[in-house]
C-alpha cells in the first residue's frame, strides 16, 4: 500500500482544507483531459484514490492505523516563536486577514468564521483578497464559504464566492473543480436566501447572481426571484420588469 500523504504531498496531520488543495494542484498537473497526456494516467488514478480515502474522516482513520501512521504534534517548545500569538496580538487588517485563514487551516473553523464576521462589521470595505495571492484566496475563500454556510451566514457566503468566481472567469485556476464550485453556489441561491434573508439583501444576491454567468433558465429564476421580492417591498411596477424579464429567457 502506497503512503497516500506522499502521493498528495502533505503532511501526516495536514487539514482536510490541505488536503482538497494538494488534490487540486495535482489533478490539473495530471488529469489526461488538461494535459493531454495519457501516459501519467496511473498516476492520476492514484491520486484520485489517496484523495478517496484522506477526505473521508473514517476511511482515513483506518489507513493511519493499518500504515502505522502516528500524528505526532508537531509545535515548537514554548519559547519558539508562536505565529498564532504574534498575529493575535495585532490589529492590522493584514494580520487579521492572516489570522482569519490560519484558524481556518488548524481546525478552529468558529474562531475563523467569528474573526472573519467582527473584521467586516469593525472596518469598513474589509476585504480578504487584498492580503493574498490570488491562488490562496481562491482556495481559502471557498473553504471559508462553506463554513459561512454551515453556520446558515449565506448572504456572506454568496460575496466570497462571488469573487471567486469572477476571478476564476478571469484566470483559470479551478478548472475542472470550477463546476463544483458554481453547483454550491446555485445550491445557495435555490435554497437559502428567499425568505431566509431580508427582501434587501435578497434583492442585492440575486442581481449579483445575474453576473456570474449562470444558464439562461438560471438567470430566468434569478429574475422571477427578484420580481417576488420586489412585490413584496411594494414596487409593481419594477416586479413587473423582472417578471417579463424572466419570461423572455424561457423562450
Amino acid at each position: 500500500m502506497k503512503d497516500f500523504y506522499k502521493v498528495l504531498g502533505v503532511r501526516k496531520n495536514a487539514t482536510i482544507a490541505e488536503i482538497k488543495r494538494a488534490y487540486r494542484e495535482k489533478a490539473k498537473l495530471l488529469h489526461p483531459d488538461l494535459t493531454g497526456d495519457v501516459s501519467r494516467s496511473d498516476e492520476f488514478d492514484e491520486v484520485v484514490k489517496a484523495y478517496r480515502v484522506l477526505s473521508n474522516a473514517r476511511q482515513r482513520s483506518i489507513f493511519d492505523e493499518s500504515f502505522f501512521i502516528k500524528i505526532k504534534n508537531q509545535h515548537k517548545d514554548s519559547e519558539s516563536f508562536n505565529y498564532y500569538d504574534w498575529l493575535v496580538a495585532r490589529e492590522d487588517e493584514e494580520s487579521r486577514s492572516k489570522l482569519i485563514f490560519w484558524t481556518l487551516m488548524h481546525h478552529r473553523e468558529d474562531e475563523a468564521v467569528a474573526e472573519f464576521k467582527r473584521m467586516q462589521m469593525n472596518y469598513v470595505g474589509f476585504s480578504l483578497k487584498k492580503w493574498f495571492t490570488r491562488e490562496d484566496f481562491m482556495d481559502y475563500g471557498y473553504i471559508l464559504a462553506e463554513e459561512l454556510v454551515i453556520r446558515g451566514e449565506y448572504y456572506d457566503a454568496i460575496i466570497l464566492l462571488e469573487q471567486i468566481i469572477k476571478m476564476e472567469y478571469s484566470f483559470n485556476y479551478f478548472y475542472i473543480f470550477f463546476p463544483e464550485v458554481m453547483d454550491f453556489t446555485m445550491a445557495i441561491l435555490r435554497n437559502n436566501i428567499d425568505g431566509v434573508i431580508s427582501d434587501e439583501l435578497a434583492l442585492d444576491v440575486y442581481e449579483r447572481a445575474l453576473e456570474l454567468g449562470f444558464s439562461e433558465k438560471e438567470n430566468a429564476f434569478f429574475l422571477r426571484k427578484m420580481g417576488e421580492e420586489y412585490r413584496r417591498l411594494g414596487d409593481l411596477s419594477t416586479a413587473e420588469i423582472c417578471f417579463n424579464e424572466a419570461e423572455k429567457l424561457m423562450f
